[in-house]
């Protein structure tokens, strides 16, 4: 494993490193959020319980300066009612009931904080930090990771934002950043995009170390993936898959990670079908 310094951080940088019953590292997408209410504790410690590598989890900053873990720019979906989280504080955030809508048994989770996440993350896992606002962001995340002192988890940051990207590897330059994409197909030529020359220039201007790609079987294939390797493409994770057909053809094409809302049964899936070869 190979150690790497982010101010007075230290953590594993290679996404590939830790130790897996697979080639893949399976990640649990806003935990195991197939089960319980995503992005909240319950799913992150479900997450290690149903055998996850690694966890991903969606980070915005609040009013006060606060990171905090929910994928939507409000919170009317899991939180019940509307706080638009970058006009909201900490204090208004926490008031509100964030497990109830999965289920009863989740009521009274409350949104986590950064801290709070990195906190149940066991050492040698992975920690998928998705920062969902822009560069404003990367210098507070840097204090609270020299804050915090992590020692001996594996940290990727990815986002959807070039800039976002840009700033990342500014500020830590020996960390892995991956640019993540989705892709839209036009109704009346059935191209879709981007393809894979944009996703190649976007990973080059953004610096980012690798790709994280949306599971579009019909866009991401062995071809597509070879046009980006000798573009320079380093690495490649997919989200979100939760077939098992789904996650066999993209371990077959070299996935250094899947992220699901299953761990548990993905990994499963890929462990059954290993023996059979």
């Amino acid at each position: 494993m190979r150690y790497v310094r982010l101010g007075v951080l230290a953590c594993i940088a290679a996404f590939g490193s830790i130790e897996t019953g697979s080639a893949q590292v399976i990640v649990g997408h806003r935990g195991a959020s197939h089960d319980a209410p995503e992005n909240t504790l319950a799913s992150f410690r479900l997450a290690w319980q149903q055998g996850a590598d690694g966890i991903e989890g969606d980070f915005y900053l609040t009013k006060d300066g606060q990171i905090v873990c929910i994928h939507d720019a409000d919170t009317t979906r899991t939180g019940g009612r509307k706080l638009v989280v970058k006009d909201s504080t900490l204090a208004e955030l926490r008031a509100l009931d964030y497990g109830s809508w999965k289920g009863p048994q989740f009521t009274g989770e409350k949104i986590p904080t950064f801290a709070e996440v990195l906190a149940v993350v066991p050492e040698g896992k992975l920690f998928v930090i998705e920062l969902k606002s822009g560069p404003e962001i990367v210098p507070v995340l840097k204090a609270e990771l020299e804050r915090l002192k992590p020692r001996g988890i594996e940290l990727l940051i990815i986002s959807f934002d070039d800039k976002t990207v840009q700033a990342c590897k500014r500020e830590f330059p020996n960390a892995r950043v991956h640019w993540l994409t989705g892709y839209k197909q036009n109704t009346e030529t059935g191209v879709w995009s981007p393809g894979e020359a944009e996703v190649a220039e976007r990973l080059r201007n953004s610096h980012a170390d690798g790709l994280g790609t949306q599971g579009s079987r019909e866009v991401v294939t062995a071809d597509f993936l070879a046009r980006l390797r000798l573009a320079g493409m380093k690495e490649f994770h997919v989200w979100t898959i939760d077939k098992p057909d789904d996650a066999k053809y993209f371990q077959s094409l070299g996935a250094v990670g899947i992220t699901t809302n299953r761990p548990q049964f993905i990994r499963e899936a890929l462990e059954q079908a290993g023996s059979q070869r």
